[in-house]
């Protein structure tokens, strides 16, 4: 069966499309930013998943993150979350000056963020990533980033201690 996806930035993936093909056991071709997947359901759908972190502004490493069982996508939409109408201070607020917010949140959650419009992305472990979740959608909520870090700092110490959490 084929799968077809819209890709925005279709140059990332053709850049990349051999060492893709092979990672992911598919065949890619495509008709302008539309991306034809061609392989067996499994690896079909890991590819989609690979093709909406592209859309959300990852790297090709770190979209290939997600052949990991383990590791997961997900995508919070801004406006999800608030009715305020002043979205650029809020994906400032999550970005921080000079990206330092998302860093410190990579940190503090082992997750990887992106940002894409009104789009969040967060891959992570299945284990990290409700933390990575939470956080971002703190922020979003108006929450001191301060805070916010130390609510992760306490949650990635309990998994630490206790990793059956």
């Amino acid at each position: 069966m084929v799968q077809e996806i819209y890709v925005e930035n279709v140059g990332k993936v053709l850049q990349s499309r051999k060492r893709i093909e092979s990672e992911l056991e598919v065949k890619i071709t495509n008709k302008g930013k539309l991306i034809f997947v061609e392989g067996n359901v499994d690896k079909e759908f890991e590819a989609l998943q690979f093709m909406e972190a592209i859309n959300l502004n990852f790297s090709v490493d770190r979209a290939l993150l997600l052949k990991d069982e383990s590791i997961i996508l997900q995508t919070i939409h801004i406006k999800d979350i608030t009715k305020r109408n002043d979205l650029e201070r809020v994906r400032a607020r999550i970005i921080g000056t000079q990206g330092k917010t998302l860093k410190t949140l990579n940190n503090l959650t082992n997750c990887d963020f992106s940002l894409a419009d009104n789009q969040i992305g967060i891959i992570g472990d299945t284990e990290d990533i409700e933390e990575g979740i939470q956080a971002v959608k703190s922020l979003i909520q108006g929450s001191k980033q301060s805070n916010v870090y130390s609510h992760a700092e306490r949650e990635m110490k309990k998994k630490r201690i206790n990793p059956k959490l």
